[in-house]
């Protein structure tokens, strides 16, 4: 994965084999000098990714600089609030932004997540359950919820809460 920082917060956590990537990082460049290599928030993101991966850590507590319009931001903050191991529907993302017309611009702002699994767009699926629109892949997106999905220990319950 390649991760970006901002003294404001993290701005980028995406697959480094994403087609979009280069894009992503060019609209990086007017962002107050994001740091891909050496910042302490990166140390802490790393170490919150371990324990995500290890099944202990079900939420980040990253201060966050993902840039974005104001309806880009409102759907990235509903996507914070899916709770972890569940999964919403586009039709129903957008019910939740008070916008149930616009499931196109829904979806379309949710792939222009820039933090993936920090925002987890993963969570969001077709309305008969299929996986659908992740830009990381969806052979992805179903490890990830399969991960989510497992049941997490006592000890890993207290340590990601």
């Amino acid at each position: 994965m390649v991760a970006a920082a901002t003294d404001r917060g993290l701005c980028l956590l995406e697959f480094a084999d994403r087609p979009l990537l280069p894009r992503e990082l060019g609209a990086l460049s007017g962002r107050g000098a994001p740091a891909l290599g050496d910042h302490p928030l990166l140390d802490r993101l790393e170490a919150q990714l371990d324990q995500y991966f290890a099944g202990s850590r079900r939420a980040f507590d990253l201060p966050l600089d993902a840039g974005g319009t104001p309806f880009q931001r409102e759907v990235w903050a509903a996507l914070r609030l899916i709770p972890y191991g569940e999964t919403i529907s586009y039709a129903e993302l957008a019910r939740r932004v008070g916008r149930p017309e616009a499931r196109r611009a829904v979806g379309a702002a949710t792939g222009r997540n820039p933090l993936s699994i920090v925002i987890p767009c993963h969570r969001v699926v077709g309305s008969d359950g299929a996986l659908t629109g992740y830009g990381g892949g969806l052979w992805r997106k179903k490890l990830l919820l399969e991960l989510e999905r497992r049941p997490v220990s006592a000890g890993a319950r207290a340590r990601s809460r």
